[in-house]
């Protein structure tokens, strides 16, 4: 078999195509995830924390000034920006609970099938039993 052959055979699979929709969703699924914990839930975690923007929290290492937006206090050397990161697992957090909740919920749906019921025995089996029934009496 050529490579190509097995290339196609590998690419038209079911399972590549699903994977291939998942990213394609997942992708656009994160920047709705992004949205809501940089536009909703930052800010007001930084309301909490004293009213800044709580992604530009950082701590100087290269003799900056503490007054610094970040991205001039990152022109003037590093700096360990601490906030973004706090933003970023805040925001991986919630993704991976989310994606916890749909799995569950799949799972949930596939377990809500009705359990088949044993397929009645062939007739021959019946009669047999019956005919074993009447010989007992």
């Amino acid at each position: 078999m050529s490579m190509l052959q097995e290339f196609k055979e590998f690419a038209v699979k079911g399972n590549v195509m699903d994977l291939a929709v998942g990213v394609i969703i997942g992708g656009a699924f994160g920047k709705i995830v992004d949205s809501v914990v940089g536009d909703l839930i930052m800010p007001l975690v930084g309301k909490v924390l004293g009213g800044l923007d709580f992604s530009s929290y950082y701590i100087p290492l290269s003799g900056q000034e503490y007054g610094l937006p970040l991205a001039e206090a990152k022109k003037a050397g590093a700096v360990f920006a601490y906030g973004n990161f706090v933003t970023v697992s805040l925001n991986f957090v919630i993704l991976a609970f989310i994606i916890f909740i749909m799995v569950k919920q799949m799972n949930r749906l596939r377990r809500a099938e009705p359990p088949t019921e044993p397929a009645a025995p062939p007739e021959e089996v019946v009669l047999l039993r019956e005919i074993r029934d009447s010989l007992k009496r």
